[in-house]
């Protein structure tokens, strides 16, 4: 990257709070850190507010906890609310059950590029050794050389290798919103994520394709950025082939800007100049 940009750590969260107290944590450890933390919180209760304000005693690094209240799945909302928070330039994005390899943000920022979105890979943890994380209340890096690890090669941090990994696509379709990163800039280039898709699934690779479609490329890092997705049983899926549907769409049509989302449009034209400029 050169000249030290700017960066934020962005989180989503909903109603698991011993998870984020486990990512948080993993912050904690990083040999470098971001500028700042940003919460896109999809309506979680109280006590995940309660692991955010007990976090913020431990730490200098700004956090920003933005939640709205819980009507449903509306993680596009939230994330566009949350990044409208931040003033540094490069974003990288987990979700809140991926806890961190204490190298992950040194990574991500010696893989940062223009013109490039990153897509990282992590390791899924099995729910065995969630389980014995989430009763002890901390993250032993040593539980994910185990036998029960499900994509060991995940686990492995080894830069020099990891340099012959990296792929340069112009693909959407196996991007992931637990770890990733991208300019805000580019991000705000093709208006954000889309509030049309509600409802679990694929708001991350409708994205990446407009993205592309804007004419940026995916870089696609293994063996560095290393992060633990913690084990839980999937969401309800009710939204999924419609949000597929978008996202093909999105891709076919060559569409780079959606109507409705970092800027609503349809309500907010008058303040469109004024944030272009921000």
């Amino acid at each position: 990257m050169g000249e030290r940009v700017s960066v934020a750590l962005l989180i989503t969260t909903y109603n698991w709070p011993e998870a984020l107290k486990l990512v948080l944590d993993s912050v904690l450890v990083q040999t470098v850190f971001p500028d700042e933390i940003i919460i896109a919180d999809d309506g979680s209760g109280t006590p995940t507010k309660a692991v955010v304000d007990a976090f913020r005693k431990k730490t200098n690094i700004p956090v920003k906890h933005f939640w709205h209240p819980d009507e449903g799945f509306r993680k596009t909302l939230i994330l566009n609310q949350a990044i409208t928070g931040t003033s540094s330039k490069y974003i990288i994005q987990i979700d809140g059950d991926i806890v961190l390899h204490e190298l992950f943000i040194q990574d991500h920022i010696s893989e940062a590029e223009r013109g490039y979105y990153i897509r990282g890979s992590r390791v899924l943890l099995q729910e065995k050794i969630t389980k014995r994380c989430i009763r002890n209340g901390s993250f032993e890096p040593v539980y994910t050389l185990s036998s029960d690890v499900r994509n060991k090669f995940n686990s492995l941090r080894i830069p020099f290798l990891s340099y012959l990994l990296i792929r340069r696509t112009s693909r959407s379709r196996n991007w992931i919103g637990c770890n990733c990163a991208f300019w805000k800039e580019d991000f705000m280039k093709v208006n954000g994520y889309n509030n049309e898709l509600s409802g679990w699934g694929h708001e991350d690779i409708e994205l990446a394709a407009r993205f592309i479609n804007s004419g940026l490329r995916q870089k696609r890092v293994k063996l560095k950025a290393v992060c633990y997705h913690l084990y839980h049983p999937y969401n309800d899926r009710g939204q999924e082939t419609i949000n597929y549907r978008v996202y093909l769409d999105t891709l076919h049509r060559g569409i780079a800007y959606c109507a409705n989302g970092y800027h609503r449009h349809h309500h907010h034209h008058h303040h469109h100049q004024h944030q272009l400029t921000d």
